[in-house]
């Protein structure tokens, strides 16, 4: 199947491809090729062993092709596009939302159950951050997750698109955090400087660059000592978390 064939057997009622069709179980699975062992799940898995070991930047039809010892053009025949592929490698990557948290607990509590299980898919999967989100979330398990949040604001008197902002806004948090930690991270491993070092040494840098004149908040800052120890690892993510959830709890709150 080339292509051009492909693209043309996508045009369905859903208006999915058809590689997405196949992962919501609503088309049969390409017939076998010349390739007997050629299938979606294994396409799938080996871009995403590729993206683990060598970074999202590394995934390409032809590099997944070679992995998987065919041509590049049989590729065609499961998956349209590499921007389709990337959406399937996030849905095996993040995989559906673990056990939410009993009925009757908080709006609150349910966003922080949330929030921490996307991280933690993040922290095991660093690549999925390099994924650019050229839509909203549309596989299996993405709107799994999209599901679960939204649920976890019942009851809270917010308008249906209110509750839309709100899981865009925890969202966004969650991700530029996470990008935020493995781009810090992956700077100290370069420079092969364990975290604590790399405090003393942005201190040090502070001291000698400023002066209590030009600077006198820095100044007070370096005085209190914060550089001296590192934080546990999720205290700043748990303080922003709060702050963000603290400013949709005031909207909650005004609803009732």
């Amino acid at each position: 199947m080339t292509r051009e064939a492909y693209v043309a057997d996508t045009e369905s009622g859903t208006g999915l491809p058809a590689s997405l069709e196949v992962a919501w179980g609503l088309r049969e699975r390409p017939a076998k090729g010349p390739r007997p062992g050629l299938s979606l799940d294994r396409i799938v898995d080996a871009a995403v062993r590729i993206a683990a070991a060598e970074g999202l930047g590394a995934v390409s039809m032809g590099r997944v092709a070679k992995e998987l010892g065919v041509s590049t053009m049989s590729l065609y025949r499961y998956v349209g596009a590499k921007d389709e592929l990337y959406v399937l490698m996030q849905e095996a990557a993040v995989g559906a939302p673990p056990e939410a948290p009993p009925a009757g607990t908080g709006w609150r509590e349910c966003l922080v159950w949330w929030a921490r299980a996307q991280r933690a898919v993040f922290r095991q999967n660093l690549w999925l951050l390099r994924i650019p989100t050229s839509g909203p979330p549309i596989g299996p398990n993405s709107l799994a997750w999209m599901e679960a949040a939204l649920a976890a604001l019942d009851g809270t008197g917010l308008r249906e698109e209110e509750k839309l902002s709100v899981l865009v806004l925890v969202g966004g948090y969650v991700r530029n955090e996470s990008v935020l930690m493995s781009d810090l991270e992956a700077g100290m491993r370069a420079r092969e400087v364990a975290p604590d070092e790399s405090l003393r040494r942005y201190a040090a840098a502070l001291g000698a660059l400023t002066d209590v004149k030009r600077h006198p908040a820095i100044t007070r800052l370096l005085g209190s000592g914060v550089f001296e120890y590192g934080d546990e690892p999720d205290t700043d993510f748990d303080f922003g978390l709060d702050r963000v959830l603290d400013g949709i709890e005031v909207l909650v709150e005004s609803r009732r």
